[in-house]
């Protein structure tokens, strides 16, 4: 694979992720408790049901559907708060084509954890 065809494939997938991007981060509007049962077009291999309530859970479930649902499922199963609270740690889970897209669009998403202010 050349250098031409590395741009193309990354230019392919910048715009498939732009494609799935709300228009403000306040239209992510998904559920912030409870349990989340993916469609099969986005869980399609494996594990389908995820706990809001546990993080280790919301994070692969945000995780998933940043790389694999479409704009409706983003802002139907995602929360704009739960992913802005999750996006210091997410940002190095996702696809470098997701990170950049989605720090582009909003750049309000925190790039590093909050300083914890009772910490010595």
């Amino acid at each position: 694979m050349d250098a031409t065809d590395t741009a193309s494939r990354a230019e392919v997938l910048r715009g498939r992720y732009r494609s799935r991007l709300p228009e403000r981060l306040r239209d992510l509007d998904g559920p912030v408790s409870g349990t989340v049962d993916l469609p099969l077009h986005i869980a399609w291999s494996g594990r389908t049901s995820y706990s809001l309530d546990r993080p280790k859970s919301r994070m692969t479930l945000y995780r998933t559907v940043l790389a694999e649902g479409l704009y409706e499922d983003v802002a139907a199963l995602l929360h704009h708060r739960l992913l802005a609270e999750q996006w210091p740690v997410l940002r190095r889970l996702v696809s470098p084509y997701i990170r950049e897209v989605w720090e582009d669009a909003f750049p309000e998403l925190p790039r590093t954890a909050p300083v914890d202010a009772t910490a010595a």
